[in-house]
């Protein structure tokens, strides 16, 4: 069985872990979890990226060594990492014995090999400092946008590059005066050498998403620059043999942690002495995989495999690409108070809440993941704690009240609805692990959500609480066979929520369930025999108050009551125009009734109820027309056809609850009858659905 080494990119040792973070190290986290529970040999590593300018600067601003700055984020990252579960089996630092050993390997081979190249460049230098300063030490007007207090190297308005030279009216961050230039030697890595084999790479589909590939093609078309692997002392950093006063930039020595940290893992446990017993380009039954953020992507996919490539060392088989993170659709920002500490939230919030959010949210490519406070509160009540929490608590606290704790024997799995459900509760556990497997973890958690759904509507179903006193076995039966699905589903969402997992195979008195063992199981998963633990809610609802202020005062607002906001309203006008044209006869807003006002009696006529959206697709020459299935409490869903596929991509509307307008008669839209329209509110991209909040389907709405 291969060895398959999983990293998650290094966090910088200059600041707290935050919830974009979070993201990555999260999904990283669930991945090797899945990994292991389908019988794979799969280790986490990770590292403190420790080098470079900004650490520098402020390790001289606290008055102590970069040294014992770093030593304080290293402590602080690997606390809340395991405040939110997140497991690696070796965490290292780039500031270690191990780095500046392969840092040192990996540039002799380069030098070895023709591919480093000396250079005059010219570069800002501080006079009264008396020294050259890097990117970070400088910073002035913007050339491009004009923007002042911009660092030597991007500006942060505008996104533009730029070198520190090019700096209007530039000045020096220690000592605040303009630097003058000076020319001195740097060290070039001649990247723009291995051109066809980085094309070849990046073209592999196996190795990177192909419409990454295609945003990487613009830098081979301009011809790939080469590197700049050097930085003049004084810098935090390590010192590069053979040279005077001369530093690896950080980029050379921080991809190199994830070998480091191998290393480190291997001197822990003792199976392995030397990273390159796994690392060796020519060494067979290991496999690596980085995950990374699309940020990252050029030093990923271009810079580090050529370095490994000259230095002889394996190449990764897989770059695993996220988006970013943004909170109520806007990029994360100090200043909105949306650039959320992974502590202040552990100090207000369940872990599991987050983790539960960000995986029903991520989608195998890089787009990005939107935090709304509403849609947080709502897909966690809702489904979590609603759905799958409540599928628990009303099985195995009935059992434990009232029938002694134990389950009834197995029915013959072609008999009864009990036990059709559990089958066919295993028979959809395949397309969980499918969705895992490629990375699509919003696919497999709402497959996972629609499981434990079946079971509650099968318990609405049986009731069996209403037949204890009459008929006390009947009643064990089906509260055994939805116990079943409990157990599964635990299973099944282990890796992405594993305290919570393991509580519920506590309660139901059972081992711990792994894909591996679901791969072939049959009904029953349960040991019937075992009497069931002591039952309790796994998690608690999560209240508005709890989050109020929590992501900035746009998000406090989102979660008390406050004064009806736009979309609000355009909601509100939405609803009036169903009314209007509900009295004219027409179908809704594809054709409302401008302005005018309607008595309550016709507003009375629309029935609205909460609908839950279980599939959803386009429609086939029609751009705008999105097919769904909606469950609106009926016993079999609807179909609706809705205009909204410009706004809602299909696969983000599956799971969500919706009001839906459900007594307009039938209409045929590109040959689809649909009954009934989704009440919406806004205009163009700013299409809002109208959220019910965690009602079941066919909740009137009032």
């Amino acid at each position: 069985m291969d060895l398959i080494l999983v990293t998650s990119a290094l966090p910088y040792a200059n600041g707290p872990i935050h919830l974009g973070h979070l993201v990555e190290y999260i999904q990283t986290d669930i991945y090797v979890r899945f990994l292991r529970s389908c019988g794979n040999d799969a280790i986490y590593l990770c590292a403190d990226h420790t080098h470079g300018t900004p650490i520098e600067i402020n390790a001289t601003k606290a008055g102590i060594a970069p040294e014992a700055f770093i030593a304080r984020w290293a402590e602080d990252h690997q606390r809340d990492f395991r405040d939110f579960e997140i497991a690696f089996d070796a965490y290292g630092s780039t500031n270690s014995p191990e780095n500046l050993k392969y840092a040192t390997y990996c540039y002799e081979r380069l030098v070895a090999a023709g591919d480093i190249d000396r250079r005059e460049i010219e570069q800002t230098y501080c006079e009264t400092d008396g020294r050259f300063l890097p990117d970070r030490f400088v910073r002035g007007t913007c050339p491009n946008c004009k923007a002042p207090d911009q660092y030597g190297d991007v500006c942060e308005k505008c996104g533009k590059t730029y070198n520190p030279t090019e700096l209007i009216e530039a000045r020096c961050v220690l000592c605040g005066k303009p630097p003058v230039r000076r020319s001195s030697t740097h060290l070039f890595f001649k990247l723009s050498g291995h051109e066809q084999f980085l094309l070849d790479l990046i073209r592999r589909p196996e190795f990177l998403h192909p419409g990454l590939a295609s945003q990487l093609q613009q830098f081979f078309q301009k011809g790939l620059a080469d590197w700049d692997i050097s930085r003049d002392g004084p810098y935090f950093g390590f010192p590069i043999p053979g040279e005077t006063d001369k530093y690896f930039y950080v980029w050379l020595d921080a991809p190199i942690g994830y070998i480091a940290a191998t290393e480190l893992w291997g001197k822990q446990t003792g199976k392995a002495k030397d990273a390159r017993e796994l690392w060796g380009a020519e060494t067979e039954g290991t496999r690596i995989i980085h995950v990374i953020g699309k940020d990252i992507l050029y030093f990923h996919a271009l810079f580090w495999p050529a370095v490994l490539h000259v230095s002889g060392l394996k190449i990764p088989e897989r770059l695993l690409v996220h988006g970013h993170l943004t909170v109520n659709g806007e990029k994360m920002s100090k200043s909105r108070g949306t650039l959320v500490a992974a502590r202040t939230y552990l100090d207000r919030l369940d872990p599991a809440y987050l983790r539960f959010f960000y995986a029903s949210n991520l989608g195998s490519g890089p787009e990005d993941l939107d935090l709304s406070p509403t849609e947080f509160r709502h897909r966690v009540n809702a489904e979590l704690v609603n759905n799958i929490g409540n599928l628990a608590n009303r099985t195995l606290s009935v059992l434990a009240d009232v029938l002694e704790r134990r389950l009834a024997p197995a029915a013959p799995a072609s008999d009864g609805a009990g036990a059709k459900l559990v089958s066919q509760a295993i028979d959809r556990a395949g397309e969980v692990r499918a969705a895992f497997e490629r990375l699509d973890y919003r696919a497999a958690i709402r497959v996972v959500c629609e499981i434990a759904h079946s079971a509650n509507q099968f318990l609405q179903v049986q009731a069996p609480w209403s037949a204890i006193k009459s008929d006390p076995e009947a009643a064990r039966r089906d509260l055994s066979d939805a116990a079943e699905v409990a157990y599964l589903v635990a299973g099944l969402l282990a890796p992405v929520v594993p305290r919570l997992a393991t509580k519920l195979f506590e309660q139901l008195g059972q081992p711990e369930l792994s894909y591996a063992a679901i791969a072939d199981a049959r009904y029953p998963l349960l040991d019937r025999a075992r009497p069931i633990g002591d039952p309790a809610p796994i998690i608690a609802r999560l209240e508005p108050g709890q989050m109020e202020g929590l992501l900035g005062d746009g998000a406090a607002e989102a979660v008390k009551p406050a004064p009806v906001s736009p979309k609000a309203a355009s909601a509100k006008k939405a609803a009036g125009e169903v009314a209007l044209a509900a009295k004219k006869g027409g179908s809704g807003p594809e054709a409302p009734v401008a302005g005018g006002e309607i008595e309550y009696a016709d507003f009375a006529k629309i029935a609205l109820r909460v609908g839950r959206i279980v599939t959803a697709e386009r429609v086939p020459k029609a751009d705008k027309l999105l097919k769904l299935t909606v469950d609106v409490g009926e016993g079999s869903p609807r179909t609706i056809a809705a205009g909204i596929a410009e706004v809602f991509a299909p696969e983000a509307l599956v799971g969500r609850n919706v009001v839906v307008v459900a007594n307009l008669k039938p209409r045929l839209l590109r040959g689809i009858e649909s009954r009934g329209m989704l009440l919406a509110g806004g205009e163009g991209k700013d299409l809002s659905l109208v959220d019910p909040g965690p009602l079941p389907p066919g909740s009137t709405v009032r």
